[in-house]
């Protein structure tokens, strides 16, 4: 059958993400630029119009086991943060936020042009442990220790004042995900994404293969997904009640969703029986 789909609709979800992304740049730019702040602070700690207080969890917990004082506002923000990322799912972040995730992106799309196959196996549990690192370093030194290498805070640090050094971070992040491992940064390595993979293992907003009957195996699927293991528990096995991709892993990208001209996959609440 001839794919009578157009470029933007193979392409929706995508355009989507990067809108957010630049729109949450450009947010803070903003104020830099031409003196409009609509948002201040920065992607760990944010007020936007000087009423809405965002923090990132993660960071707070740093604080935390640092034995910093946590003010008022910073724990609400992370309140909001939290039950947002729980509603939608954690790693939503990772996907519709995090900057370093274009450059991950570009990376994976120039191995697939340049048809690189070779790539180091690394363990997904990795960014586990380093999550645990960075917390027992905290508390061992008393300071919130993954800001200092953390490739977001760089990236966003040097597009707001310049990137000087952030480009050394930016750089090796590309060639780790393009020359030595697929996806080994964000799929692997990441301890902010198995942060957020943890808060959002029972988000309500989930992916659906409804339609996988029409799956023609075809595996475009698995080609684009960041996470493709996710995949294989509800097109390889043909259990009809079996929809949810229950896995925490999945970022919620939309690019399933987008390669796929069966449509069998969607968005939906996993409450909802539809």
């Amino acid at each position: 059958m001839t794919n009578k789909r157009s470029w933007l609709q193979r392409n929706k979800w995508l355009i989507l993400r990067r809108f957010s992304q630049v729109s949450i740049i450009g947010l803070f730019l903003l104020g830099l630029i031409f003196d409009k702040w609509l948002v201040k602070g920065n992607l760990s700690s944010s007020l936007t119009l000087d009423t809405l207080p965002l923090t990132d969890p993660y960071v707070l917990l740093q604080s935390v086991f640092a034995g910093q004082g946590v003010e008022q506002q910073a724990l609400i923000g992370a309140a909001i943060v939290l039950l947002f990322y729980l509603i939608v799912g954690g790693r939503v972040y990772c996907s519709w936020v995090c900057p370093v995730n274009m450059v991950t992106d570009l990376a994976q799309w120039l191995r697939t042009r340049l048809k690189i196959k070779g790539s180091v196996p690394l363990d997904k549990n990795i960014r586990f442990w380093i999550l645990g690192m960075t917390l027992i370093l905290s508390t061992i030194s008393g300071m919130i220790v993954w800001e200092f290498v953390n490739p977001v805070s760089m990236l966003f640090r040097g597009l707001v004042f310049g990137m000087g050094t952030a480009w050394v971070f930016v750089i090796a992040v590309f060639l780790l995900d393009f020359a030595i491992s697929q996806r080994a940064w964000c799929g692997h390595l990441c301890p902010v994404g198995a942060f957020y993979q943890l808060i959002g293992k029972f988000s309500l907003l989930k992916l659906f293969a409804r339609k996988k009957k029409q799956c023609d195996d075809c595996g475009d699927c698995y080609l684009v997904c960041p996470e493709p293991q996710i995949l294989s528990p509800i097109l390889r096995k043909k259990q009809d009640e079996q929809f949810l991709v229950k896995s925490a892993s999945c970022t919620n990208c939309g690019r399933c969703i987008d390669v796929c001209d069966k449509g069998v996959f969607n968005f939906n609440i996993r409450l909802n029986k539809q």
